[in-house]
């Protein structure tokens, strides 16, 4: 295929991805109230909080972002399908059956991530509203708290995605599970400046709450990689 076409192949996945991340945030609109209210019920708990709108129109800039994130993750299976649909036609049939195993475990790893930072998020929230002097009212700039909020979820369900790289990499015959393996001590220090770095929170237990989720889902990558590789061994020894 020539580059002329690859290029236009690739505007017209991109272009469908922005329509379905459109479309995903129209309907993130009609959910924004429901997602604000999860989002905002652990400062219901705390007692004296106030959220706090520092322009007329910062209410409507906040459910506009609200609503975009909302089809970022909503449309996720549909951006990721055009991001396999682009380099369907240039695989044989088995490395598609790769592509769509790792395209099915990509939406389940981001969505699990999601999940688990929906979780830490309303935690993490609370330990660190409990160092508020006992006679003062907390008083939040609303787009401050919604955006740690969703940085937080996001930074959860993109890091989930690292393992997944790592065995496509072997799968690829870029990377062996021993060279993995011996790595782990640099996957240690990554994982932990990763989660230093994701997470907007002054208190290390979030940092190493998200680093241990993260070491274990690469040694899961390890433990999926060597039985790749003795599988190919295997397969070459006959």
């Amino acid at each position: 295929m020539p580059l002329a076409q690859h290029l236009r192949e690739l505007r017209k996945r991109l272009l469908l991805s922005f329509l379905g991340i459109g479309i995903g945030a129209i309907a993130g609109w009609f959910l924004c109230d429901l997602v604000l209210a999860q989002i905002t019920s652990p400062l219901s708990e705390l007692g004296d909080v106030q959220l706090n709108f520092q322009t007329v129109g910062a209410a409507f800039d906040m459910r506009m972002k609200v609503s975009l994130w909302i089809g970022l993750l909503i449309s996720s299976p549909w951006w990721i399908s055009q991001l396999t649909a682009f380099i369907w036609p240039a695989l044989r049939r088995r490395e598609r059956l790769y592509l769509l195993g790792f395209g099915f475990a990509g939406v389940v790893l981001f969505i699990a991530g999601v999940v688990f930072g929906a979780w830490l998020a309303p935690r993490a929230v609370e330990i660190l509203s409990s160092f508020t002097p006992t006679e003062s009212v907390m008083l939040l700039q609303a787009d401050a708290y919604v955006r740690f909020y969703t940085r937080l979820v996001m930074a959860f369900g993109l890091s989930f995605l690292v393992p997944e790289v790592l065995v496509m990499l072997n799968f690829g015959g870029v990377l062996n599970a021993r060279r993995m393996l011996r790595a782990w001590r640099w996957a240690t220090v990554v994982s932990f400046i990763f989660a230093a770095i994701a997470n907007p929170l002054p208190t290390p237990w979030p940092v190493i709450a998200q680093a241990l989720v993260l070491l274990a889902l690469y040694f899961g990558a390890v433990g999926i990689s060597a039985f790749h590789d003795w599988w190919h061994f295997r397969k070459t020894k006959k």
